[in-house]
């Protein structure tokens, strides 16, 4: 019985002898033994590299020409003066501007950017049921619009007159004015092409540089001939000047010479 319990004993040993010298196996119920899970996390497999796309680059704009081209509405053909307003329509200017030819029972013609036609429409809609005359002022007034290539002058244009007639279905957009006055042979013929005459101006008091009111009524006093085309401004910033300069100078235009539409 002693050597049986002996040999039991040595027995016993062995086994645990047996299982320690593995560390990394584990003993599992049964008897068989099991991987144990490392504690490290495999490494994150690297991401395959995916080439940059390179945007092409912009066609160059063209230079502008060294003086104004030909064809240019700049006058209005007959003695009364044309009364033009530019940039809007602006919720802030526009009704008040157009309260005041309302009250001087005066039209003029409203060159509205397609941006801000989107935003109000409403106020196209109330130029036109007051009797005035709309002119397309380019998308978002890109003073170098005319400069890009012929399709990107064409969307801009077409994609403006279409707000416009959302806005006032079947109101007529008769005239283009650039930006800036920045005109080039290629804005013309699209113009022309989308049935638009460009509209220049004459007289220019730079109301857009926000001189006084005083300032403002000087120069358009000082600069207003027979058939003059006026360039004032309706949106684009702060008009308060520009408000306030227009009741004394529509009564002297008026006075001097008259008020007319575009024809």
């Amino acid at each position: 019985m002693q050597v049986r319990a002996v040999l039991a004993s040595v027995l016993a040993v062995a086994l645990v002898l047996s299982g320690c010298a593995q560390p990394d196996r584990a003993i599992a119920p049964g008897g068989a033994p099991q991987p144990v899970q490392s504690s490290t996390p495999p490494p994150a497999p690297t991401p395959s590299p995916h080439p940059t796309l390179a945007k092409p680059p912009k066609p160059p704009l063209r230079p502008l020409p060294a003086k104004l081209p030909t064809g240019l509405r700049r006058n209005t053909g007959v003695r009364p003066v044309v009364l033009t307003f530019d940039d809007g329509p602006s919720p802030a200017w526009t009704p008040k501007v157009l309260d005041q030819l309302r009250a001087a029972k005066v039209t003029a013609t409203f060159c509205v950017v397609g941006s801000e036609v989107q935003r109000h429409p409403e106020l196209v809609r109330r130029i036109v049921r007051e009797g005035h005359q709309l002119c397309n002022h380019s998308w978002r007034h890109d003073l170098d619009l005319a400069r890009r290539p012929v399709a990107e002058i064409k969307a801009d244009l077409a994609r403006t007159n279409k707000a416009i007639q959302t806005a006032a279905p079947g109101a007529k957009v008769s005239f283009y004015r650039q930006p800036g006055g920045r005109w080039t042979s290629e804005v013309l013929a699209v113009a022309k092409d989308l049935g638009m005459r460009p509209l220049h101006w004459s007289v220019d008091p730079q109301d857009w540089d926000k001189p006084t009111a005083a300032t403002i009524g000087k120069r358009v006093h000082s600069a207003a001939r027979p058939g003059s085309i006026v360039l004032l401004h309706d949106g684009g910033g702060n008009r308060a000047a520009t408000l306030a300069a227009c009741p004394h100078l529509i009564a002297d235009l008026k006075q001097r010479f008259g008020i007319t539409r575009l024809r």
